[in-house]
């Protein structure tokens, strides 16, 4: 089994740098939204309002998540408890916690299918995948994957969950009319994420230990291809039209990655690489695509990138070593601090390293 540990970036070449720094005072943007980010280190969420890129509320007394992930229909967020092996349910509106969720050990993403019926939960420290009924919150089964799974996402019809195993160097693929898992399918060193391209016909996965992005085709359940990127990439995302993939490289504490590459899909190539913030982590993007929001967890900031112009608009300040980041169209009607006393992190958590 693989030691997980931090590694050393090879810093590979781009077509586009964008050296532009984002304006100290944050613009105003024709979006509306909120933009959930888990603060890992902080043991707590940050909720960003998408229109004035301002920061709308922070919710402390959570301890060290990892990952938040909104509902479809905006009405609730949800985040692991990376220490307490719990999933938490948060009002997006109030934000009242409407109930927990006993997870396996060092949960690291929670995600919510497509018709807001189940969570998905990736067990790094089990080798599973928690399925949770998301209204009762009640443990469904526990489906056995690859060794240290780390990030997971439904496919855009809701009929499939897959997993990358950053242990075993493949992704799992399950049926989630029987929770049951189908198939594995190498894909390379390290993967640390996946996404579907919105139209279902491709997804891709993000290879930590590689410096790249591994191609599948969803039919098949086969690898393609791969495309380089920058060092240490993390998280991943496609846009709405399926025309480019969104990839997030951390590279190492030692030696920071801080750029948002983008591939086109069509020709499996980097066309930009957008300079966002030191270690940058998460990604996502707001539904019509202009907009993107990649956590940097060594600088402690979400950068918004305008895609359209190819460049950071704006650094906000979030709370310490933000992971996950999570978009809704919902805007909540709270304001200010909110301390949700969910408890204090135990021994033996998620393994904040990726």
């Amino acid at each position: 089994m693989r030691t997980i540990t931090r590694i050393q970036p090879l810093l590979l070449s781009v077509l586009l740098t964008t050296t532009l720094a984002a304006p100290a005072t944050p613009p105003t943007l024709n979006v509306r939204g909120s933009i959930w980010v888990a603060d890992e280190q902080g043991s707590s969420l940050t909720v960003i309002d998408a229109t004035s890129n301002k920061v709308r509320a922070t919710l402390s007394g959570v301890p060290m998540p990892h990952n938040v992930q909104l509902a479809p229909d905006g009405k609730s967020a949800w985040a692991v408890l990376g220490e307490n092996a719990q999933a938490v349910k948060i009002d997006t509106q109030t934000f009242q916690v409407l109930g927990r969720a006993p997870t396996g050990q060092a949960p690291a993403h929670v995600i919510i299918s497509p018709d807001g019926k189940r969570a998905y939960v990736t067990n790094g420290a089990d080798g599973t995948v928690s399925i949770i009924d998301a209204q009762t919150l009640k443990p469904l089964r526990a489906v056995k994957v690859g060794e240290h799974p780390h990030g997971l996402r439904p496919s855009p019809d809701g009929r499939l969950v897959l997993v990358a195993n950053l242990g075993s160097d493949n992704g799992s693929w399950i049926d989630t009319q029987t929770g049951k898992k189908l198939a594995d399918t190498a894909v390379g060193k390290a993967p640390a994420q996946v996404a579907f391209a919105p139209n279902g016909k491709s997804a891709y996965v993000s290879l930590r230990d590689e410096n790249a992005i591994a191609v599948l085709d969803v039919t098949t359940r086969k690898a393609t291809g791969k495309v380089n990127v920058g060092p240490g990439p993390i998280q991943v995302m496609v846009t709405s039209d399926s025309r480019f993939v969104l990839v997030a490289n951390q590279g190492t504490q030692a030696r920071p990655g801080n750029t948002l590459a983008v591939i086109d899909t069509a020709s499996r190539k980097v066309v930009a690489d957008i300079k966002t913030g030191a270690g940058a982590h998460g990604v996502t993007v707001d539904p019509p695509g202009r907009y993107v929001y990649v956590t940097n967890t060594y600088a402690s900031t979400l950068a918004v990138v305008d895609l359209q112009a190819r460049r950071t608009v704006a650094a906000i300040p979030t709370g310490m070593n933000p992971n996950g980041v999570s978009f809704t169209p919902t805007v909540s009607s709270q304001l200010g601090m909110k301390n949700l006393n969910l408890g204090q992190p135990a021994n033996g958590g998620h393994d904040s390293h990726h």
